[in-house]
């Protein structure tokens, strides 16, 4: 059997989207991905559906696996033929023992790549608003390692020389021994007025930021109750936290917020929750597939130019519909006298981008709203084609054919639940670490409850919130809470309704 490749990754300090394009790709393409706690868990989300997920996460209280028992499993997949990523957190040649992996591979014959990632000594302060060099402070910055001992006698750190170094010092994963780095740093001559911050889970929702002087740091690290992983900064450029300070201001910080869309469109929702600084964190609950029996779908688009209006009531009906007329060939002039009512201004957007003129959108974002909005503008006997959801409410239908409409509902896409691995998502979700759960349609509240059962206790905490009074209204028959629900029922009204929520 030929030999495998492994690749060293460094997936970065732990803001998933940190990670570079190169590191991406290959967890993308992994047979078998071997990762730690310091490595970002929702970069797993990225895999292959049929990759090995190995965990050998290392933590200062415990190790799940030696570091000679985690390359041997790299040399035992790489020997297998397999392609594997090793993804560490930060760099994996700084401080991250990704040199005694390389050897132990080179040893063995196994092909391997080093794949570099931001190192947390450089990103973790950006992050706290502390440059490591700046023109008025320092123009050199050294990053040490925080593990060694610094009162052992071989040590390999000079502290004299760094007690005198003007520029910033960077301990990394050095909070254990906090007492005994200041004791050495003060003793061979640093002023005990030197600023000094501990930076924990930086670039996370987590991250806790404590700062003091080294006379006094330990007592504050203490009050706080800061603990590891953390990095140290110790120089005059920890001064300038309170006028750089940016992650920590935006609205949504602090919180991991779980997006239940359909992957598809998860990542619109995303985009502007991290933008305003929470961590999205994708967990789809539905899926959106074309119609099992397409024929219903067929016969209305070889018949679109009898009909007087056309009502797409979501994207997705939208995408749906012209998919297949594309496969069929059919002319979009096939539409011709049909008028065409949107309801929400995304599917305005992308019916609009097709070319066409949207005539009635309602003021509210409902069905209900349409038959509402439609009333002096239809007349009774006039035929309306509505392409939709195979699961939609039947209200607007009933509403319509009491106007004296005559309605062709055909299924344009049909709604199922996904199949998604909910390891990571419980594991998370018992440790208290999702701080909100959005949901934007009834099917995906329904899906989700599926998957929680009987684990009612993993919701004790977390905020709900809906995108509108329908979807409210389905979490609330299955025993939820909600706590926010968007005025205007779209994606940017969610959006808007958590900061207001957040911000009170």
């Amino acid at each position: 059997m030929s030999k495998g490749k492994v690749y060293l990754i460094g997936a970065g300090p732990g803001d998933t989207k940190l990670i570079t394009v190169k590191g991406l790709e290959c967890i993308q393409k992994a047979d078998v991905i071997v990762y730690d706690r310091l490595a970002n868990p929702r970069l797993l989300s990225y895999k292959r559906n049929d990759a090995e997920l190995i965990y050998v996460g290392k933590s200062p209280d415990r190790h799940t696996l030696t570091q000679d028992e985690i390359n041997q499993v790299l040399v035992d997949e790489g020997l297998k033929g397999k392609y594997v990523v090793r993804l560490k957190g930060g760099d994996p040649y700084v401080f991250g023992r990704g040199g005694e992996e390389a050897e132990v591979l080179r040893a063995h014959g196994i092909e391997f790549e080093v794949v570099p990632g931001i190192t947390s000594a450089i990103s973790v302060p950006n992050y706290a608003g502390i440059p490591v060099t700046h023109r008025d402070f320092t123009s050199t910055f050294t990053v040490i390692t925080g593990h060694e001992d610094p009162t052992k006698e071989d040590s390999s750190i000079n502290w004299a020389r760094l007690a005198t170094d003007p520029g910033t010092l960077i301990f990394l994963m050095g909070v254990g021994n906090l007492a005994k780095i200041v004791s050495q740093l003060v003793t061979n001559g640093k002023s005990p007025q030197t600023p000094i911050a501990l930076i924990r889970w930086g670039t996370r929702p987590e991250q806790q930021v404590v700062t003091g002087r080294l006379e006094n740091i330990v007592e504050e690290v203490a009050k706080a109750k800061l603990t590891s992983p953390a990095i140290i900064i110790v120089g005059e450029v920890v001064t300038l936290r309170d006028t750089l300070t940016w992650f920590e201001q935006k609205p949504l910080f602090g919180k991991r917020i779980l997006v239940t869309r359909a992957r598809e469109q998860a990542s619109v929702l995303s985009e502007k929750l991290e933008l305003l600084g929470a961590e999205a964190w994708e967990y789809p609950t539905i899926a959106i597939k074309k119609p099992a029996d397409i024929e219903p779908l067929n016969k209305a688009i070889a018949e679109a130019s009898s009909y007087d209006w056309l009502i797409f009531t979501s994207v997705n009906g939208v995408k749906f519909f012209f998919e297949q007329m594309k496969e069929l060939k059919a002319d979009i002039r096939f539409l011709g006298k049909a008028k065409i009512c949107a309801i929400g201004p995304k599917t305005k957007e992308v019916l609009e981008d097709k070319g066409l003129q949207v005539a009635v959108m309602p003021e509210v974002f409902r069905a209900e709203a349409v038959a509402e909005t439609l009333t002096p503008l239809v007349k009774a006997g006039e035929k309306v084609l509505l392409p939709r959801a195979d699961i939609a409410r039947d209200v607007l239908v009933t509403t319509l054919k009491e106007m004296g409409l005559k309605v062709n509902e055909v299924v344009a896409y049909e709604t199922i639940k996904a199949d998604s691995d909910n390891q990571f998502l419980l594991e998370k979700m018992e440790e208290k670490g999702i701080h909100v759960i959005t949901f934007t349609s009834s099917s995906t509240v329904r899906n989700f409850m599926e998957l929680i059962g009987e684990r009612r206790e993993l919701l004790e905490g977390v905020t709900i919130a809906s995108i509108g009074p329908i979807t409210t209204k389905t979490a609330e028959s299955l025993g939820l809470k909600v706590d926010i629900t968007a005025d205007e029922y779209t994606i940017d009204g969610l959006v808007k309704a958590l900061v207001e929520y957040f911000q009170k």
